[in-house]
């Protein structure tokens, strides 16, 4: 068997908790085998493209254990669909010749589901990859856990359990909306850990009336205030009903002209959910008669 000699190391996609912790592990494991050099690439695969390299030895490791964020930086960028030069360019084949250059055994790739898909492209190229899950939306197929989902559930569980005493004080609905546009694990641990009465997912699009009618049961049987756990991707049936119509016709295009104006469709749907938490909010107190609050958790969970 050939004996690695140099390791590459990227974390890309959205930050998350325990990412300096995984980049120290990797890196500790390597250099505990004699002859074996790691090496950083900043700002995930735009620094494999543009070759910005660190040389991650004992010293460079030392201390990030309990540093939030990532040391090597990280961004969403695509090989197979990079803006260079103020223009999208494929640059597979230059992140393939970099690979070559610096003479890698083997690339590790700590990310998510986009980052996976990008490795994968790199292993169809003959690129030697190994990938680490992670993502605080923890939904990466046949994995239990990713890294961060942990630290971010425990975030917003905390937050969850806490808006208790405002919305019991005030006779309130508040609803806490936590990540996660497609999954919908953090907002249903962090609900059911913290307590909420109502937790809204993206894979079970909502009824709205019914919400507004176990809420007002609440009332009836003394309870006048309730916790919403949502999720930001989570919506309701017409709009899902919407969404799955547009992303039918984009499939269905048979010209650029209905392509065109079902990509049109579905960037109008994206841009009306984006203020989702707050409409449930208006269309809750329109229904219970109960005033209600919104709390956006966002980038603290990561």
């Amino acid at each position: 068997m050939k004996r690695l000699k140099r390791i590459g190391i990227i974390t890309a996609g959205g930050d998350s908790p325990g990412l300096n912790a995984a980049i120290r592990g990797v890196g500790k494991a390597a250099l505990g085998i004699e002859g074996v050099e790691i090496i950083g690439f900043r700002d995930g695969f735009r620094g494999l493209a543009e070759d910005l390299r660190v040389r991650l030895d004992r010293r460079a490791l030392s201390g990030i254990l309990t540093i939030g964020g990532t040391i090597l930086g990280t961004s969403r960028d695509k090989p197979h669909r990079m803006e260079v030069g103020g223009e999208e360019r494929d640059m597979t084949e230059v992140i393939v010749r970099n690979y070559r250059k610096n003479k890698l055994d083997a690339l590790v790739c700590i990310g998510g589901g986009g980052t996976h898909k990008n490795a994968l492209r790199l292993v169809e190229k003959g690129l030697n990859i190994v990938t680490l899950p992670k993502t605080i939306d923890n939904d990466i197929p046949l994995t239990d856990a990713t890294i961060g989902f942990d630290t971010a559930l425990g975030i917003a569980t905390e937050a969850v359990d806490r808006l208790h005493s405002t919305a019991h004080s005030h006779h309130r609905i508040i609803i806490a909306e936590v990540m996660g546009h497609r999954a919908g694990w953090l907002a249903l641990g962090a609900g059911i850990a913290g307590g909420a009465d109502v937790i809204l997912i993206p894979e079970k699009p909502y009824d709205i009336v019914h919400i507004a009618t176990a809420i007002r049961k609440r009332s009836r049987h003394g309870t006048n205030f309730s916790i919403v756990a949502v999720a930001e991707g989570a919506m309701s049936k017409e709009d899902a009903a919407a969404f799955a119509k547009a992303e039918e016709q984009k499939k269905n295009a048979t010209s650029k002209t209905q392509r065109q104006r079902a990509k049109t469709e579905l960037a109008v749907l994206s841009a009306r959910h984006s203020g989702n938490t707050l409409r449930l909010a208006k269309q809750l107190e329109e229904l219970t008669h109960l005033e209600a609050r919104v709390t956006i958790l966002g980038y603290v969970q990561r």
